[in-house]
């Protein structure tokens, strides 16, 4: 299976690494299809078109793919209607479950490696991963395209004042043409508009190409027990501790928008539609929240009927105002929006808890320097993850129906973003919290207590001269022992203590016996050095270090005499001590 050299004669077994990628990407597609139908089914969305060209079209929106509308439409049967849409929203629940999934297959095939792992051997399994990826969502833009039928209702129609129309329209070379639509365009609302869709392939393999090796590159920094090419032993300890902390609370963040989702089905008169939509859209809403908790500026508007599809306060403020969007302003409509403020605050704290908790510490640099190193490194992953939750977390949607040239209906979101006051609120939220957290993690005795053993790599060797081992938290083990509760005491601890029966033989020696090369304790000249070159250590009263555990080894046993053969001119054996026994008589019939 391995016909690949890499490096100094280790070879790429070729076949394991298909098999694995496969997997890998296997299980990523059919857990975002699985995500993606159901997610629709529950919306009721295949009731308006193929439930599988709108689940592929899903998939490649989760994907980083386009979908765009496949161009001038008939609507509700009337020649010269137009339907235009852009949209421009990914579905994050369906990219996660396919990124968790993609992630978790990939890291789990690298482990198998050791420590370190060749760097051929990483850039070809990564490799393969990306290329099977692209084939598949190049499928799936094959398949994504159908013609889906929308009831006019939804749109609003019926409920536009005059049917959305005036009664006289003049259309230049035309004419009048008020009467041209019969009972006007609000009594069509109970008509069907056929819009068509499809996957844009280009731009989807683009954004698909994008979005995987940004999944594996997120995977390989936040994976704290997968291996690394040497020379990258820096980023297990630099960088993992932090970027598997906010990944962390992030998946964290998701499941209590689940389970608040779950709670507002429970009492709503439409669970299945609560739920269709958590499952597509759930990491979207609380991705989106997390910026604005931390008070990142957000520029947007909403028109149409689309607005309401946006939780309360948003879409009150986007209807009636054009500034930007803050937790502040939210919270002049609604004061518990201030709750978002106090959860996020929360969620940045636990972050830097458990950067300390998974950062090696080294008791020599002292607790300020601890806290000062994880300030800084959650400081620059945070400013990198505040833009890059606020960039994904964009909602674009336009959608209008024009009927000869005038806008019968025109909806759409705007809402994107500022990644520059994110980049700097990132750095400042990740800072704080970093240093708060280990302060916390130091207060409490946790600081270092879950450094993976790759991060403990290059911060457990010796600190100084005469230490067997650099005093670092972590992990307990037989080359890094945990810190005892309270000190060693031989009054309390018999197996401290060294038995008298030993110190009278001379430290558990056998009386009379000779240390190794023939030399008596006493008779060692002045200045020599024992074997091996190391002057003695001396002992301090009390310190049983060293001393041995058992007296020695047992005495052998003292062999008995063998028997020496008698010969002819011995005589006659000596009589016995007593006269052997007399024969008893056999019972007979009396």
């Amino acid at each position: 299976m391995s016909d690949g050299t890499v490096g100094r004669g280790r070879r790429v077994p070729l076949g394991e690494v298909l098999l694995s990628s496969i997997a890998a990407v296997s299980w990523a597609l059919i857990g975002m299809t699985g995500v993606a139908a159901l997610g629709l089914h529950l919306l009721e969305a295949d009731a308006a078109g193929s439930l599988g060209s709108m689940t592929a079209a899903v998939v490649a929106l989760g994907a980083g793919g386009s979908v765009a509308p496949s161009g001038d439409v008939s609507a509700f049967g009337l020649e010269g209607a137009q339907a235009e849409t852009a949209l421009q929203i990914t579905p994050l629940g369906v990219s996660l479950v396919g990124a968790l999934l993609l992630s978790w297959f990939f890291l789990r095939s690298l482990r198998g490696a050791g420590a370190v792992i060749a760097p051929a051997e990483l850039l070809a399994r990564a490799g393969t991963v990306v290329v099977l990826f692209l084939a598949m969502l190049g499928g799936l833009a094959w398949a994504g395209q159908d013609v889906i039928t929308i009831d006019g209702g939804s749109l609003g129609l019926d409920e536009l004042p005059g049917g959305g129309l005036p009664d006289e329209v003049d259309v230049p070379g035309l004419g009048d043409i008020g009467g041209l639509l019969p009972d006007r365009l609000g009594d069509l609302a109970d008509a069907n508009a056929e819009v068509g869709f499809t996957v844009e392939t280009v731009p989807t393999l683009f954004g698909g190409l994008g979005w995987v090796l940004g999944v594996l590159a997120i995977a390989l920094l936040a994976s704290r027990r997968t291996p690394l090419p040497p020379g990258w032993t820096a980023v297990h300890r630099l960088v993992r501790p932090a970027a598997s902390a906010l990944v962390t609370v992030s998946l964290v963040a998701v499941l209590a928008g689940l389970s608040a989702a779950a709670y507002a089905a429970i009492s709503d008169d439409n669970p299945k539609r609560i739920a269709g939509a958590a499952l597509l859209g759930a990491p979207n809403g609380v991705w989106l929240g997390i910026p604005i908790g931390l008070f990142v500026p957000w520029d947007g508007n909403a028109t149409g009927p689309l607005a309401t599809l946006l939780p309360d306060p948003l879409d009150e403020f986007l209807s009636s105002s054009d500034q930007a969007v803050t937790l502040g302003r939210l919270a002049e409509l609604d004061s518990r929006v201030w709750l978002l403020g106090v959860a996020t605050a929360l969620m940045m704290l636990f972050a830097g808890v458990l950067t300390a908790v998974r950062t090696p510490y080294v008791r020599e640099r002292g607790v300020l320097g601890f806290a000062g190193r994880c300030a800084l490194r959650l400081a620059v992953v945070t400013a990198l993850a505040l833009p890059l939750l606020a960039w994904l977390t964009e909602v674009s949607v336009d959608a209008s129906l024009s009927v000869f040239g005038i806008d019968a209906i025109d909806a759409g979101i705007e809402l994107r973003g500022q990644l520059g006051m994110a980049l700097l609120l990132g750095a400042l939220w990740g800072a704080g919290a970093g240093a708060a957290g280990a302060l916390l993690a130091c207060a409490s005795g946790t600081a270092g207590r879950r450094a993976a053993p790759l991060a403990l790599g290059d911060a457990g060797a010796p600190a100084a001269a005469g230490q067997p081992y650099a005093e670092v938290a972590g992990e307990s083990g037989p080359y890094n022992p945990g810190a005892p509760f309270r000190p060693s005491n031989p009054a309390t601890n018999p197996y401290l203590r060294l038995p008298d029966e030993l110190r009278e033989q001379g430290g558990g020696r056998r009386p009379g016996a000779q240390p190794p090369g023939g030399q008596s304790p006493g008779s060692r000249s002045p200045g020599a050095q024992p074997p091996g070159g190391q002057p003695p250590r001396a002992r301090p009263p009390g310190d049983v270090y060293g001393s041995p555990t058992v007296a020695g080894p047992p005495p052998p046993p003292v062999p008995k005499p063998r028997p020496r053969s008698r010969s002819s001119q011995d005589g006659p054996p000596p009589p016995p001590d007593e006269p052997p026994p007399a024969p008893r008589r056999p019972r007979g019939p009396r």
